[in-house]
């Protein structure tokens, strides 16, 4: 298990890519193991030096699980996919050796990640779906009229008909910040995957996020209902990009990938500790 750290003074932290199976691919998060919790203004400061999508904070729950938490630059989320993979990935290969099965406590729900072959299967809640119209802000952001938008209880879901506006897209990231949404989805038929997204959350900080595991509690019933499919196969086309294999059941997600360290190393607060938010 974790080793206490006196006084807080350092922290162990590791950066994982995530949704994928090579180094410098898919999206870098951070994940810092704890022996206690740490106070949220402190984490927030750690997340926004070390300007990643998200960075991860773990600690036991006493019953062989973990509590976890995760922070953009910006601000705390509720739910986040690819440092959830992240977290899991660093319990199994240095915390626990070989454990297959992490179950984590976030503030919302229980999730549990189980290791399959190469790859990390996250358990993550189905979102429901809402119609809507697409929006003056919404094209003038997109730059684009959607055939289609959706509502998912976080963020809009922007359906187009060629994979090559996805990947194309130059949204207007300040116009995309007054929508009152945390991400924008953008997404359409894949070629040689069921489907491919973009995910821009510039309201979190986050200009574009790499890969996005939490999108694909949206993305996986629309698309699995459209296409008839339980099993999917999907591309996020950022620079990095990354993939997932995603599997729809009535009531939740199953979204798997994988992941690679790209370092280890230590935070460390020393004397300065005094002088960090509580």
């Amino acid at each position: 298990m974790i080793s206490p750290t006196p006084q807080r003074s350092s922290i162990l932290l590791y950066q994982v890519d995530a949704f994928t199976q090579k180094l410098f691919g898919g999206n870098p998060a951070a994940v810092c193991p704890l022996a206690e919790p740490l106070a949220p203004a402190l984490c927030q400061a750690i997340a926004l030096e070390n300007q990643l999508s998200e960075t991860a904070f773990l600690w036991p729950d006493g019953t062989g699980g973990y509590h976890i938490r995760w922070f953009t630059p910006t601000r705390e989320v509720d739910l986040c996919g690819h440092a959830t993979l992240a977290a899991a990935y660093v319990v199994g290969e240095f915390i626990e050796p070989g454990c297959a099965q992490v179950r984590f406590q976030s503030r919302q729900e229980t999730l549990t990640v189980r290791k399959q072959g190469d790859l990390w299967e996250l358990d993550f809640p189905r979102w429901p779906l809402t119609p809507a119209e697409p929006t003056a802000d919404l094209i003038a952001g997109l730059g684009l009229t959607p055939q289609e938008v959706w509502r998912s209880p976080r963020d809009i879901l922007a359906v187009v008909a060629d994979p090559a506006l996805v990947q194309t897209l130059q949204p207007d990231v300040p116009q995309l910040a007054q929508l009152d949404c945390l991400g924008v989805i953008v997404t359409a038929p894949g070629q040689g995957v069921d489907f491919v997204s973009r995910f821009f959350a510039p309201q979190a900080g986050i200009p574009e996020d790499p890969v996005t595991g939490s999108a694909h509690c949206a993305l996986v019933p629309y698309w699995g209902e459209r296409l008839g499919k339980t099993e999917v196969h999907a591309r996020q086309l950022s620079p990095r990009g990354g993939e997932l294999w995603c599997t729809l059941t009535p009531e939740r997600v199953l979204i798997r990938g994988g992941a690679v360290c790209y370092l280890t190393g230590q935070i460390h607060l020393g004397a300065n500790i005094a002088q960090i938010p509580k």
